[in-house]
């Protein structure tokens, strides 16, 4: 059986910090993740144009995480929340990935940020800032570590995610501040925080399509190193 090659979206910071030019990085946990489920990660510069050329290389996408948001405006707003940070290149390289693994029915797993920006290729929108938006939300940027779970979970009965965690309720950890406001057209709401906010989407009738707001690299509930196992192995049989 051959080991599934995972592209893995990197993250960008400007000159200074790490290096005293433009880097790019991404937490080893994400690569780690891939390895235990069988997979070899393949980490992807921000190259938009050559998104095609990427994907013929690869038999699965993951859509990492990272703090900044989506410009609203690839999503119909007409205004920007004074919280929302973007990166432009990164977003338009992952948005072009997203397409292309799409249109190929790659499978693909987008975490946090990449779960957001999967609902928003799919042509689904976004709440800008948790706080401003949904009266009485959880801590959804958890003040304890990311290693420690910071809420619960309710898994949807009949999902793939169900499926694939075997878990009604999950404790996960939580660093966010968006979340999905409405999704895209035939996409399905796989998972809710106790407050309503989204926590999970993913696409019936894809090979592999599944976003889930939380971080599952960290395996911090029994059904997180499940999610990288379905995916590689959603890979590994392209």
């Amino acid at each position: 059986m051959k080991i599934p090659r995972i592209g893995i979206t990197l993250d960008s910071e400007p000159a200074g910090g790490w290096s005293k030019m433009p880097w790019y990085a991404v937490r080893q946990n994400y690569c780690d993740a891939v390895v235990r489920a069988g997979g070899l990660p393949l980490v992807l510069p921000h190259e938009a144009a050559l998104a095609e050329a990427y994907l013929d290389g690869l038999d699965g996408l993951l859509v990492t995480g990272g703090a900044f948001d989506v410009d609203p405006a690839l999503f119909g707003a007409t205004s920007k929340h004074a919280t929302v940070t973007t990166k432009d290149r990164r977003t338009a390289f992952e948005y072009a990935m997203v397409k292309g693994a799409l249109a190929r029915d790659y499978p693909i797993l987008g975490i946090c940020g990449g779960e957001q920006l999967l609902n928003v290729v799919l042509g689904g929108t976004l709440h800008q800032h948790i706080p401003d938006e949904i009266p009485g939300a959880l801590a959804h940027e958890q003040p304890n570590p990311r290693t420690e779970p910071g809420h619960s979970v309710a898994v949807v009965p009949g999902t793939l995610l169900h499926q694939t965690t075997a878990r009604d309720t999950m404790h996960v950890n939580s660093a966010h501040h968006q979340a999905v406001k409405d999704v895209g057209p035939g996409v399905r709401i796989n998972a809710r925080a106790p407050d309503g906010v989204i926590e999970g989407i993913e696409l019936p009738g894809k090979r592999f399509c599944l976003g889930v707001e939380w971080h599952p690299e960290y395996a911090i509930d029994p059904g997180d190193e499940r999610i990288f196992s379905a995916f590689v192995a959603a890979s590994a049989s392209r």
